[in-house]
């Protein structure tokens, strides 16, 4: 418990003040310490939603890839962060007095964008790049969409600079406990499904020579995914690159069984999302960094060492 209260605390940002290292003690002791309020209201809330939203975009990454085939695939790559973001932006602008509509609009937006991706992907037979450009172009479109409502509703969408590029600065509980939800339900039917990947994995003829409903495990998977894609995205906007990098990571330690990677993908999920976010407040202290640009800064040259893997084949190895 200790060592959680650590972490928060030395998660410093631009206005912080001169605490000592005990005072994370003295807040578990001393209900009425001044700097509760600070603690409870701004590290706290901040902490949990890096690691709500590191371990949803990791697990959704991973399901991604496998319902695809994909290995480059990931929701900001294909455009499925972009979707749930532009759906979010309309439900904040049009009906500002239901926050709550929130995230149930950005998980419709991620669902409905993985559906038209993966609609792509069986109708036209597209190869695995041909389909990440598909995404691309969709994601083009989306964030466009995102400037035009950030110009036609600048009133309601105060802060679209910080949803745009992906941040935690200024989350409360309010706006993270629906979400949260959201992300529980999504990993744990992750879990449910996780050993169905395992066959899936297997090839699809394989697959339903066992048994295997193949299109309606794709279906699911791709509605999980969305879930924990929106969820994210509702609150922490559009981050990248956590569902690309983290699963790639977890198969060179763990294998290929969905039913570990699942867990440690969320695991290190978190883990990374908070790092990233530590990073951006101290590497420019006083000034912070979304966390956001971090992972970009981060995830852009992985990708383009994916694509080096991938022209030599060796992606899968």
């Amino acid at each position: 418990m200790y060592g959680f209260l650590l972490f928060c605390h030395n998660k410093r940002s631009s206005y912080d003040l001169n605490f000592t290292i005990e005072e994370p003690l003295q807040l578990h002791i001393y209900r009425k310490s001044f700097t509760l309020p600070i603690f409870m209201y701004s590290r706290l809330p901040r902490t949990m939603a890096a690691i709500a939203a590191g371990a949803a975009l990791a697990v959704s990454g991973t399901l991604i890839q496998a319902v695809l085939n994909n290995a480059l695939a990931s929701p900001n790559i294909i455009g499925v962060s972009s979707g749930a973001g532009f759906f979010a932006l309309l439900s904040a602008s049009f009906f500002p007095m239901f926050p709550g509509l929130v995230p149930v609009s950005a998980f419709w937006g991620a669902l409905l964008t993985s559906m038209l991706i993966y609609l792509i992907a069986v109708k036209t037979g597209a190869s695995r790049i041909t389909l990440i450009l598909s995404g691309v172009a969709i994601s083009g479109i989306l964030s466009a969409g995102i400037d035009l409502i950030t110009i036609l509703y600048p009133d309601d969408v105060i802060g679209a600079t910080g949803f745009m590029v992906g941040s935690f600065s200024g989350i409360t509980f309010s706006s993270l406990f629906p979400a949260v939800i959201f992300i529980g339900i999504g990993i744990l039917f992750a879990f449910i499904f996780s050993y169905d990947l395992n066959i899936l994995a297997l090839g699809e003829s394989t697959a339903a020579s066992l048994g295997l409903r193949v299109s309606s495990l794709r279906l699911i998977v791709i509605t999980i995914s969305a879930l924990l894609s929106g969820a994210a995205v509702s609150f922490a906007g559009l981050l990248g690159f956590i569902g690309l990098i983290i699963p790639h990571i977890c198969r060179a330690l763990v294998g290929h069984d969905y039913r570990k990677l699942i867990f440690y993908a969320a695991i290190m999920g978190a883990i990374f999302a908070m790092l990233c976010d530590s990073l951006g407040k101290l590497l420019f202290a006083p000034f912070e960094v979304p966390v956001g640009i971090v992972l970009s800064f981060l995830g852009s040259p992985f990708f383009l060492f994916l694509l080096f893997v991938k022209r030599r084949g060796r992606i899968y190895e």
